[in-house]
């Protein structure tokens, strides 16, 4: 027979002290940190404790006995339930304020080197609808709150079209409106799931795979244009075509409305074919007269004005005259190199993704830029000696690797080529930190300014200078 659990306490009148990694504020309760979101210091609350170690625990706010005078209202109503925008409910001078102590706490702490002064930490001019591209999902198991469930609250439908909710992988809230980006895609995702509803139109069951629709994703870009991709899990011709037309009709503002028949078990569609429906098969960004071709598939940073601040910082850093040979490590699309090549001898970009190595090459020939060479496979694969022997040492590297940071073998690589300066984006500070401590023994840091590029969230972007030591 199994063993029946021990019921989770509730702790009651708990101070919250402070902010944590993830996003989370903390509290002390009988020297034992306690974990929770949705709370800023100065909250007095009772705490549902959900998960207990012996050394930590994680909990949810029930109640709150005072609210903290740094809490201000959450402008979203889904706020504490989609698990996105977690700050919300604080001020945004001290959102930057807790992020640049990120910064300083995981370069101190786990990197360990000799710092320069800290910048201070670059805001967003935005601090809503600031994101270009966004994701929702089709699934037929709504999500509901804990009010509703309490309420027994019933729906006319289930469906729902929205996010994830954090740890229930089949399970979305319905969104009513996104503060992440403008007001034109709330309209289109409204009016995409009202016809769905009207039209009986099947949303996925992402446990048992079965549904007709299955995922939205709408790109938006600073020039202007809009791309709306429709995914689908099979192939029904006459009724994709008539949910395509009527999103067509109902939004000729859509310069670029695809659709994908994705099969598979996951939701990734880096792999699948993507078909022209309506309008162009891209959009386009724009920074300082250049243009990025941005496609289905496309990374681009998600922040359009504060890449171009970021942009801005990581060419400074590089202090570029016109002679240098810069590699650009995790190029993506070539964003970077491209935006630093007319400052460079020649700038050689490297990426995993071949499709991102393509639009690199694209958006060269877009700008008509003729001094950048791009390579696509595995960084630590293609940067070795003889890579760098037939392209020559690198004056400049910049590198902006993903959240896990650089592999040790790149980083050998690296300390071989010998630039004289690294510059280091990064967007994730903490393996940023291990990074630096190991390019400590030939490399000085000598400048560092953190940016955010998501307000709201815990994540921060950090901008690092190197400079090789005498």
């Amino acid at each position: 027979m199994a063993k029946n659990k021990k019921p989770l306490p509730i702790l009651e009148n708990i101070t919250i002290t402070d902010i944590a990694a993830e996003g989370k504020a903390i509290a002390r309760v009988n020297d034992i940190v306690v974990f929770v979101p949705y709370v800023v210091p100065g909250d007095v609350v009772d705490l549902q404790v959900t998960r207990k170690k012996s050394h930590f625990m994680e909990a949810r706010p029930v109640h709150f006995h005072h609210y903290s005078e740094k809490r201000i209202e959450a402008v979203c109503e889904h706020f504490g339930i989609c698990g996105g925008c977690k700050w919300q409910i604080l001020p945004y001078a001290e959102q930057l304020r807790y992020k640049q102590q990120q910064v300083v706490d995981n370069l101190t702490r786990i990197g360990k080197i000799n710092l320069p002064a800290i910048s201070t930490i670059v805001g967003s001019e935005k601090t809503e609808f600031y994101r270009n591209k966004l994701e929702f999902t089709f699934s037929n198991k709504r999500w509901r709150t804990f009010e509703e469930m309490a309420e027994e609250k019933q729906f006319d439908t289930m469906n729902a079209l929205g996010f994830h909710i954090p740890g229930q992988f089949d399970k979305v809230l319905d969104i009513n409106k996104c503060w992440l980006q403008n007001d034109l895609s709330n309209q289109i995702r409204s009016q995409i799931r009202q016809y769905a509803l009207e039209h009986d139109l099947t949303f996925f069951d992402l446990r048992n795979q079965v549904g007709f629709l299955r995922t939205l994703m709408i790109r938006t870009s600073s020039t202007g244009e809009l791309m709306v991709i429709m995914v689908f899990f099979y192939e029904d011709k006459e009724r994709q075509n008539e949910i395509l037309q009527h999103i067509a009709d109902c939004f000729p503002q859509i310069t670029s409305l695809m659709y994908v028949i994705n099969a598979k078990a996951n939701d990734t569609i880096t792999d699948q074919e993507i078909v022209v429906f309506d309008g162009a098969e891209c959009i386009y960004e724009e920074m300082e007269g250049l243009k990025f071709k941005i496609g289905p598939k496309s990374f681009y940073q998600t922040n359009s004005e504060q890449a171009y601040e970021l942009y801005k910082i990581t060419r400074n850093f590089a202090c570029l005259t016109g002679n240098e040979l810069v590699y650009d490590l995790y190029t993506g699309t070539g964003t970077i190199a491209n935006f630093v090549a007319h400052q460079s001898r020649q700038v050689i970009g490297i990426e995993y993704v071949p499709e991102a190595i393509e639009d690199a090459k694209i958006n060269s020939e877009l700008n008509r830029i003729d001094n950048t060479l791009f390579y696509a496979g595995d960084m630590k694969d293609i940067l070795n000696a003889a890579f760098i022997e037939k392209h020559g040492k690198p004056d400049v590297i910049i590198t902006d690797p993903p959240r896990t940071g650089m592999h040790t073998d790149v980083i050998d690589a690296i300390l071989l080529a010998s630039p004289q300066r690294i510059v280091y984006v990064s967007c994730n500070p903490a393996t940023q930190a291990r990074d630096l401590s190991l390019l400590d023994v030939q490399y000085q840091a000598t400048a560092v300014q953190p940016v955010d590029m998501f307000p709201h969230t815990h994540h921060v972007e950090n901008v690092v200078l190197l400079e090789k030591r005498d």
